[in-house]
């Protein structure tokens, strides 16, 4: 295959490409996106989210860069954590930033309302407009699989963190059992661009998120590419038998 080339779905583009037909996508479907994931995931995907905070760690004066962060729940969600902290123990107010390639999600996230400490920022994961060793942890919520080159993006998340801290990647990934695997692709393929369809009115962006899933590599290979880019205790929680699954790192 060649290196000018990657996969959009179950496409080959031009690597140059890539990146603005990602954005048409999530131009087309920034309105809808937070409901069609609540119908395309039954509700469960907030369950998801809700463990990837945990695992990076909310707590009083932590800085978040949430990488591809959208419409920011991610976010929000780090940022009552650590306050309810604050509140327990003192210290001092953490912060958040929402970082996205896509102004149209970003906007979308901004209509949810201000809230304080959460700033946001137009960024491409590749190479983020920060400067090194300022977060404490790093966040990216089904992102990672639309970046054109993953190794840069993981290097760059990598150089941000400060010593010590925490990158945490919730993605789609594979079931873990054959029988799961089969019912999972049979509601991919054959739902969720049919409820893009009818909610969103924009059936090619959700088939190329069924598709672009497929593509993703499996969880000990995605593993291996977090070693590469720098991280050490890399470990791997899948949820819903492998559905989507956590690969989280640490900066030493």
């Amino acid at each position: 295959m060649s290196n000018d080339t990657v996969s959009f779905g179950f496409k080959q583009v031009e690597r140059g490409a890539k990146q603005g037909l990602v954005r048409r996508v999530f131009d087309s479907s920034a309105r809808r996106y937070d409901l069609m994931n609540d119908f395309m995931s039954l509700g469960v995907h907030r369950v998801w989210k809700d463990i990837t905070v945990t695992k990076a760690n909310p707590r009083p004066g932590a800085r978040l860069i949430d990488v591809a962060g959208g419409t920011g729940d991610i976010a929000r969600a780090f940022l009552d954590r650590a306050d309810a902290a604050q509140a327990r123990r003192g210290g001092d107010s953490a912060e958040a930033v929402v970082a996205d390639i896509n102004e149209a999600m970003l906007r979308s996230g901004l209509k949810r309302g201000g809230r304080d400490r959460l700033s946001w920022a137009t960024a491409n994961a590749e190479c983020l407009p920060f400067a090194s060793e300022i977060a404490h942890a790093v966040t990216i919520g089904f992102g990672i699989r639309n970046v054109t080159n993953r190794d840069a993006a993981l290097k760059d998340m990598h150089r941000v963190l400060k010593p010590g801290g925490r990158f945490v990647c919730l993605e789609f990934s594979r079931p873990t059992s054959r029988a799961l695997a089969r019912v999972y692709d049979a509601w991919s393929f054959n739902a969720i661009p049919k409820l893009g369809e009818w909610i969103a009115k924009d059936r090619d962006s959700y088939q190329y998120l069924v598709e672009s899933i497929r593509k993703f590599p499996p969880q000990h290979v995605f593993a291996k590419e977090l070693e590469d880019a720098g991280f050490a205790r890399v470990s791997v929680t899948n949820l819903s038998g492998g559905i989507a699954a956590i690969h989280t790192g640490l900066k030493l």
